[in-house]
């Protein structure tokens, strides 16, 4: 691992922060996309 020096825990958790919103951003967007294709299929239905 490279040395940070003082920079250490910015970088750090910056890096867990980006892994958090990456996290996140998938997660809501596979839910999204199950509930719209839930919703499609209804309306094919009838």
């Amino acid at each position: 691992m490279p040395e940070l020096g003082d920079y250490t825990v910015y970088v750090i958790s910056s890096y867990v922060a980006t892994i958090v919103l990456l996290v996140a951003i998938i997660g809501l967007s596979w839910r999204r996309s199950r509930r719209i294709k839930r919703a499609l299929e209804d309306i094919e239905r009838g």
